[in-house]
């Protein structure tokens, strides 16, 4: 999906921050369970941002272990869905809306480019320094069911003293 066809997100190469693996910035101390609430409320905000309707997949959260870092203490949330719009004809509107909305407020798009593949598809990866949250989409406008792919990816969390990681 990226543009050298490797299977690691751009949404990991976030801004460099305290104590933090290189390139994932630290998200603070906090349980899974609120991990996991922070990138689900991002995620809707990613949803609003699409504007055309449509339905999205349902698969839930995962937790990964933050590169670099102790994985018995650190942790980052990773949420990978898919929006398929009404009508095909909404992807474009949808990557349009998209594009526009993660320019504003506290995010920042890091790129937008056209991926290597046979129909070039639209990736925009962004970033929200106050969330330690990024987001890594794919408009596949091209393909006979046209949708797009989302991941959205916290900063590197520590959980608290005397808890564990629940992985998912």
């Amino acid at each position: 999906m990226t543009n050298d066809d490797t299977s690691e997100s751009p949404a990991t190469n976030t801004s460099e921050s305290g104590d933090s693996a290189p390139g994932i910035p630290h998200a603070g101390t906090a349980g899974t369970d609120e991990a996991v609430a922070a990138v689900k409320a991002v995620s809707s905000q990613i949803y609003d941002f699409i504007g055309v309707p449509g339905t999205a997949s349902q698969p839930g959260p995962g937790v990964k272990a933050c590169s670099g870092k102790d994985p018995d203490k650190y942790f980052q949330i990773y949420h990978p869905w898919n929006f398929k719009p009404k009508s095909g004809a909404d992807n474009d509107v949808a990557m349009k809306n998209l594009e526009e909305k993660l320019g504003t407020g506290d995010w920042v798009i890091k790129s937008s480019y056209r991926d290597n593949s046979a129909n070039k598809n639209l990736n925009i990866v962004a970033d929200n320094d106050s969330e330690k949250m990024s987001v890594w989409i794919v408009g596949y406008s091209k393909r006979d069911t046209p949708s797009i792919g989302i991941e959205v990816t916290s900063g590197c969390y520590q959980v608290p003293e005397g808890k564990t990681i629940e992985h998912s």
